[in-house]
């Protein structure tokens, strides 16, 4: 088991890669500590690690990571109940609004920089001191692809994106020698929930079906297909744990081989 026995931090917790990577942690060996906006959300991952019927602990904390007095709550209620914080998953995130940069409407912007970017580095300020107590811990960086790879209407969130990657490398550089790693995944096509209903509208638009809107997607992935969100969160999930325990300020393209153009 690659998390056995770690108090693992998942913000952004819901259908996707959140509440996968809550899954995958706690079939791994992990305790899942889940952050959301909302409660439903937690409540149906925290029931589905139940289910599992193995020895993971969970602990739901609604939070919106925006707000640094709740953050320090969450780490709080954590080492309350577990003593340590080992790993944290910086998944939660605010698309904002799909605008040209030409003419975007940058208080949009800024509201996808509270929590993409200044909320993640808030939860990684949080963490940081239960880590270092600790002799050390893992943060992971959900990142995504659009930071690399222009698409139209994707400024905002990938300028977000883009800035987090470069606070995550310096972040590494300062926490090593407390033997915390920061490390990034960068997320592309992922098949779950939202990109099914993107093929759902596109097909829609196109008069065609969803699998084939998915098929055309898959023409410029070298695997063949979307990965799935449960594939992609190992990714990270591997990042985090101990097999990786000389990696930090890394970048790791999940995409499937996704390097053409549209």
């Amino acid at each position: 088991m690659l998390l056995k026995d770690k108090v693992c931090i998942v913000s952004g917790i819901g259908p996707g890669m959140g509440g996968d990577l809550a899954l995958l942690i706690a079939k791994e060996g992990g305790h899942v500590v889940m952050a959301a906006r909302t409660k439903a959300s937690m409540e149906q991952f925290d029931q589905a690690i139940k289910d599992l019927d193995n020895d993971a602990k969970t602990l739901c904390v609604k939070t919106d990571i925006t707000d640094a007095t709740q953050c320090e709550s969450l780490v709080a209620q954590t080492l309350e109940k577990f003593g340590r914080v080992n790993c944290l998953f910086n998944n939660a995130y605010h698309t904002g609004s799909w605008d040209r940069v030409e003419s975007a409407n940058f208080s949009e912007w800024r509201a996808t920089f509270d929590v993409n970017l200044y909320g993640s580095l808030t939860m990684s300020q949080k963490v940081i001191p239960a880590m270092r107590d600790n002799g050390g811990g893992s943060i992971v960086m959900i990142n995504t692809m659009a930071t690399r790879k222009p698409m139209l209407t994707h400024g905002g969130y990938a300028a977000s994106k883009a800035a987090l990657a470069s606070a995550a490398t310096h972040l590494a550089q300062e926490v090593g020698k407390d033997g915390i790693r920061v490390n990034s995944v960068f997320m592309g096509w992922m098949w779950g929930p939202g990109v099914q209903i993107f093929c759902t509208l596109k097909a829609q638009e196109n008069g065609t079906t969803p699998e084939e809107e998915r098929a055309k997607i898959a023409e410029n992935i070298a695997l063949g297909d979307i990965p799935e969100d449960g594939d992609c969160a190992k990714a990270a999930m591997m990042l985090a744990s101990d097999y990786a325990c000389s990696v930090t300020g890394a970048s790791l393209d999940v995409n499937g081989g996704e390097y053409f153009a549209h």
